[in-house]
C-alpha cells in the first residue's frame, strides 16, 4: 500500500504543495542494494480527486511517496505513459472506484531503478521495460491454467487497482512487464502498451479470414495500430468513425474506405471490431456484417446497447463477442510482431503537466491517434 499525503492543490492545477515524507526502513543495507537508498522520498503523480466529468477537473497533482516494490516487483522510473480512454472512464467514473485517489495510467515505459524482494531475476537495474493494464492473476484458476489468464476473476489492473502512471515513479509484478523491442523509442513504445495488445487481441477475436474485409468503429489509438497491424498482413480495412481527424488519419495510412460510424460500410464486411465506447453502434455494425461475419467488442466499457432484430441483425451466423483485457503471450506476440511489420504509433505528445489536457482532447472524440505524457528524462 502506497502511503497517501493529503494534496492542496487545485484541480488541474500543475503546481503541488511540497509535502515531505521521510523514509525510515531500519535496514539500510538492503535498500542500498535494492537501489531504493538513491531514491527521492517523494515524487509527483495526478490522482483522481472526485470522479466526473473530465470538465470537472476529476484529477489532482499531486505529492505522494516513490512506492517500494513489493516481493517479486520491480520500481521504474517512468520515462513516458500513454494515454488510453480506460483512464478517461477512471476520472470520469464509467469504471468504479478500486483504489480511491487512484492514480491513472496503464502504458508505462520506464526504467528499473529498484527491486523488490525475490525480484531481479528478468529486469536489471536501468534495463527499459513496459508496464500495461493487465498487472496480476492468480495463476491457479481454471482460466489461468487454461491459458486465459484475461478472465482471471482475481486478476488486478495498472490504474485502476493499483497507482499507475501519470506517475514519477511506479510499480510492476517483474513477471508482467514487458521487454521493449529496439525498434520503438520511448514514445512510440507506449500505446502499444494497451492500445496495441488490445487491438491485436481484437483483430483476433474478429476471426478475420485471409485477405478478407475488416471494418473498424472508432479509430483512436488502438484502432490505427490495429488497421496498420491488418493492411500490413493483406487485410481490407474500411474505417468508419465520427471525426474528420480521424477519418483523414484512416485514408492516410492506407484504409480503403472512411465512413461516419452509424453508416452502413460501402461493402459487406467478414468482420468488424468496435472501439467506441458507443452501444447504438452495435445494430448498424452486425447489419454490415456478410453471412458468417463476426463482430468483436473491444472496450471495456459500452453504453446500452438498442434492441436488436433478429432477421437484420443476427442472422445468417453472425456472431457478436467481447474482448476482455489480454493475456501476457498476447503482449509478447504483439510487440515482436508490431516490430517486425513496421507498425507505428500516430502520437502528440504532452508535457506531464498537461495530463487533464490531453485527457479532454480525447474526451471530445475526434482524436488523431494517440496521446503520450512525456514524463522522465
Amino acid at each position: 500500500m502506497i502511503p497517501e499525503i493529503e494534496s492542496r492543490t487545485d484541480p488541474g492545477k500543475a503546481n503541488p504543495e511540497r509535502v515531505g515524507a521521510e523514509r525510515t526502513d531500519p535496514d539500510k543495507a538492503n535498500r542500498e542494494e535494492s537501489g531504493l537508498g538513491r531514491l527521492p522520498a517523494t515524487m509527483r503523480a495526478w490522482r483522481v480527486r472526485a470522479q466526473g466529468p473530465i470538465a470537472t477537473h476529476p484529477l489532482e497533482l499531486a505529492e505522494v511517496a516513490v512506492p517500494t516494490p513489493a516481493p517479486g516487483e520491480v520500481l521504474v522510473r517512468v520515462l513516458t505513459c500513454g494515454v488510453c480512454r480506460t483512464d478517461l472512464h477512471v476520472a470520469e467514473g464509467d469504471l468504479p472506484v478500486r483504489r480511491p485517489h487512484v492514480t491513472p495510467g496503464h502504458e508505462i515505459v520506464g526504467r528499473v531503478v529498484a527491486h523488490g524482494p525475490d525480484a531481479g531475476q528478468r529486469f536489471a537495474v536501468g534495463d527499459r521495460i513496459g508496464i500495461a493494464w493487465l498487472r496480476r492473476t492468480c495463476g491457479s484458476c481454471r482460466h489461468c491454467r487454461a491459458g486465459r489468464e484475461n478472465l482471471c476473476e482475481a486478476s488486478r489492473y495498472t490504474g485502476w487497482d493499483t497507482d499507475g502512471g501519470y506517475a514519477e515513479y511506479a510499480t510492476v509484478p517483474e513477471a508482467y512487464a514487458y521487454e521493449i523491442p529496439d525498434a520503438f523509442d520511448d514514445v512510440a513504445a507506449a500505446p502499444l502498451l494497451c492500445a496495441g495488445i488490445i487491438g491485436y487481441r481484437a483483430l483476433r477475436r474478429a476471426n478475420v479470414p485471409p485477405g478478407g474485409r475488416l471494418g473498424l468503429y472508432g479509430f483512436g489509438g488502438s484502432a490505427h495500430l490495429t488497421a496498420q497491424l491488418a493492411i500490413a498482413q493483406g487485410i481490407e480495412v474500411h474505417v468508419l468513425t465520427r471525426g474528420d481527424a480521424a477519418r483523414h488519419l484512416a485514408l492516410k495510412l492506407g484504409a480503403a474506405s472512411a465512413g461516419d460510424a452509424r453508416d452502413l460500410p460501402p461493402v459487406p464486411l467478414d468482420s468488424a471490431i468496435i472501439f467506441a465506447p458507443a452501444g447504438d453502434i452495435v445494430p448498424p455494425a452486425l447489419e454490415g456484417l456478410a453471412p458468417g461475419g463476426t463482430l468483436a467488442v473491444a472496450g471495456i466499457h459500452l453504453s446500452d446497447i438498442p434492441e436488436l432484430n433478429y432477421a437484420r441483425h443476427v442472422f445468417h451466423e453472425r456472431t457478436l463477442t467481447s474482448v476482455e483485457s489480454n493475456t501476457r503471450r498476447d503482449g509478447e506476440e504483439f510487440l515482436a510482431l508490431a516490430s517486425r511489420l513496421g507498425v507505428r504509433a500516430h502520437v502528440t505528445e504532452y508535457a506531464f503537466e498537461d495530463a487533464p489536457r490531453a485527457l479532454e482532447y480525447l474526451a471530445r472524440g475526434d482524436v488523431e491517434g494517440a496521446g503520450v505524457l512525456r514524463i522522465g528524462a
